[in-house]
């Protein structure tokens, strides 16, 4: 047995999976992911516990339901993998350009080198300076820093490591919009885009996704299976600076997203939070040295991934909601498995919650202030993918979902701290956010 030294966990903005090769996607979108899917544990059917950032990698981090942070600002306030692993005597590390998980949000608890690429702090004319060169001199635009420099910055921090286990984030945010692929991966669109005008069309479909063309829409999908063919490439770079250094013969990598993206299949672009497979259907791929490659059709959560860390550091967390992957894998109970997903409501009174199995998903929504519930849909995901006919009158096993999840729904209500959330945040976020989208 090789054993485990180090942990490595390569999260992906806004990647859903159907739009990858080995899901079976048309296009060949992810030609090295596919060859790592070969020799990976590869989930065919993982969900994320949540549709949008904010809820979903403070779980995706902590193994914990998305409304413990919704409920606190959207803050990290419990103990995260990057907390216990830095206690356990791993040097940690995370690198990544989402304002909605950086410092201002306590997210650099338990890392020795957290890279958010905010100048937080730092000389203003400096970061001025900076965006002005990137945006109008280099064209690079200024909303997230490029897969290719997030690999630098780890490689280079795992060079000057000394000896001892360590714990590596990387959350690349390439697939998320304003979508625009570098040069020579721009090959699935007819034409290439300037950032401003990829910007232009990324606000459009998210202000007025009513007002979007057949020609915009299909830019838009075009733009964003370039981004993903440009990040493929440069996750084959990460990981092969990871084998050429030896270290995949002891290190666990574990690669997933924390939701995906729509683009008109119900009437929105980007990730609102809605509760579709398509935000929340996700990659998940692990490389252990101690496991065959396993292509794995059981159904399972991205909440499994801390736990899946812990077990593989030789630890565990009995009071997290979710087994570890493997333990999952071995669990016999694939026909009743099931999943929960949640989101809350963009205006903050409502919570969306969601429950599926192989077969079958029920969608409520309920009041955050007296638990009432306004709406609830079922769908036969067998028949139906892609969720285009709603099930009203519930029976069998939607009756079972249904019962499940107005439980699960009771247990995690609660009102969300609103002088929290409208805390005034430092000015160059306003800025990030309102390009990504999130403002």
């Amino acid at each position: 047995m090789a054993g485990i030294q180090n942990v490595v966990l390569l999260s992906i903005d806004a990647l859903r999976a159907d739009h990858l090769s080995f899901h079976g996607y048309e296009r060949d979108t992810s030609p090295f992911l596919a060859d790592l899917a070969s020799d990976a544990v590869s989930f065919d059917r993982a969900i994320s516990p949540s549709s949008h950032t904010r809820e979903a990698v403070p779980a995706l981090l902590t193994g914990r339901y998305p409304d413990t942070f919704a409920n606190n600002g959207y803050r990290l306030v419990r103990s995260s993998v990057g907390d216990r692993l830095s206690a356990a005597g791993y040097a940690t590390a995370a690198f990544h350009s989402n304002p909605y998980v950086s410092r201002a949000y306590d997210f650099d608890s338990g890392f020795d080198v957290f890279d958010d690429n905010l100048m937080l702090g730092q000389n203003r004319l400096v970061a001025l300076f900076e965006r002005f060169l990137n945006k109008f001199v280099l064209n690079k635009g200024e909303y997230h820093t490029r897969a290719e420099e997030i690999n630098e910055q780890s490689l280079g921090w795992i060079d000057g490591l000394d000896d001892g286990p360590f714990f590596l984030w990387n959350h690349y945010m390439d697939t998320h919009g304003p979508y625009n692929p570098p040069v020579g991966f721009d090959r699935f669109s007819e034409r290439s885009v300037s950032n401003s005008d990829a910007q232009r069309l990324y606000q459009k479909s998210i202000k007025e996704p009513e007002n979007v063309t057949k020609e915009e829409n299909r830019l838009l999908i075009d733009l964003y299976d370039g981004e993903i063919r440009y990040l493929d490439a440069q996750l084959r770079h990460m990981i092969d600076g990871l084998d050429e250094r030896g270290l995949l013969e002891d290190t666990l990598v574990i690669l997933t997203a924390d939701h995906g993206d729509g683009f008109d299949e119900h009437g929105y672009y980007t990730h609102p939070r809605r509760l579709h497979e398509e935000l929340l259907r996700v990659p998940l791929l692990v490389l252990h040295p101690d496991r065959d490659p396993k292509r794995v059709e059981k159904l399972v959560s991205t909440l499994s991934v801390v736990p899946t860390i812990l077990a593989a550091a030789g630890g565990q967390d009995d009071t997290l909601p979710r087994d570890d992957l493997f333990a999952e894998i071995e669990d016999e109970s694939d026909g009743s498995r099931t999943v929960f997903a949640s989101a809350t409501g963009e205006d903050g009174d409502v919570r969306r919650f969601a429950v599926r199995d192989r077969r079958y998903k029920v969608v409520i929504e309920r009041r955050l202030d007296d638990g009432e519930i306004v709406s609830e849909t079922g769908f036969d995901l067998h028949a139906d993918p892609g969720e285009q006919e709603q099930i009203r009158e519930f029976d069998g096993r939607l009756t079972e979902l249904r019962d499940q999840l107005y439980t699960f729904g009771n247990t995690r209500l609660g009102s969300v701290d609103a002088e929290m959330e409208a805390e005034k945040l430092d000015s160059e976020i306003e800025d990030r956010l309102e390009v990504l989208g999130y403002k």
